[in-house]
């Protein structure tokens, strides 16, 4: 089976040196499950001094990425048969648990474009297939969402994590938050843990787990316990 290809296409390759050394996510990488490239658009400018950037047209503050070198940067990475094209803005969709779970099973590829300075021309908008963003605010460039992306779907691929269970019940799994966890000592400074996870009744700990994500959930994100109310219990139809 193909490694999951990762094609990264930024002025700063060298942000994403430490991905392929740390931890799971790393062994990952080092067993042929993931695979990472780095693409820098500079490599591709065609003036003498690998200028990427101009003034806006219209006038206003900072520099302005241009879009040749990034098209001839997009245009070397190899198109493998099931890619997705996303492009890193603050003006994007907020990035959800379900599109990491998306990618990581309906593509083989994905493609990160890395604005940086002031912003991109907006012709390059056109190469991305969706646009993702990290939340309502702004950084200096797409690096750390995409750094954040690639660990989010490599987790999820086949082989990555130990015990694939651990995946099911996590936070935002299925919209709830993910239930406490307790280990060894019992007691710790007077805090102990459930007599429940001590009875050795399994249904009685699933049933107390799933509360405990009900009731986080309605109390630390009473949007997301909307959302899957909404969907447990669906309008009934005319």
């Amino acid at each position: 089976m193909a490694p999951y290809r990762l094609d990264v296409i930024s002025l700063a390759p060298q942000a994403f040196a430490p991905l392929p050394e740390v931890g799971v996510i790393g062994r990952a990488f080092g067993a042929g499950i993931a695979e990472l490239h780095l693409h820098n658009p500079r490599d591709h400018a065609i003036d003498r001094h690998r200028k990427v950037d101009d003034v806006p047209y219209g006038g206003g503050a900072g520099m302005v990425l241009k879009p040749e070198p990034v098209f001839a940067a997009y245009e070397a990475v190899p198109v493998c048969p099931r890619r997705r094209v996303l492009l890193m803005s603050p003006q994007g969709q907020p990035l959800r648990q379900a599109d990491l779970q998306r990618w990581s099973k309906e593509y083989d590829q994905l493609v990160f474009l890395c604005g940086h300075y002031e912003g991109f021309d907006e012709r390059i908008r056109s190469l991305a297939d969706e646009e993702v963003s990290m939340g309502d605010f702004v950084l200096t460039g797409g690096e750390l969402p995409a750094m954040t992306i690639i660990n989010g779907v490599v987790r999820l691929l086949p082989g990555t994590v130990g015990t694939p269970e651990s995946l099911v019940e996590e936070s935002h799994s299925d919209l709830l938050l993910e239930h406490s966890h307790y280990t060894r000592p019992a007691d710790f400074r007077g805090m102990t843990v459930p007599d429940v996870l001590r009875s050795g009744d399994h249904g009685a700990v699933a049933l107390w787990r799933q509360q405990q994500r009900e009731q986080r959930t309605q109390e630390r994100r009473p949007d997301l316990w909307k959302r899957w109310q909404q969907i447990q219990n669906p309008p009934a139809k005319p």
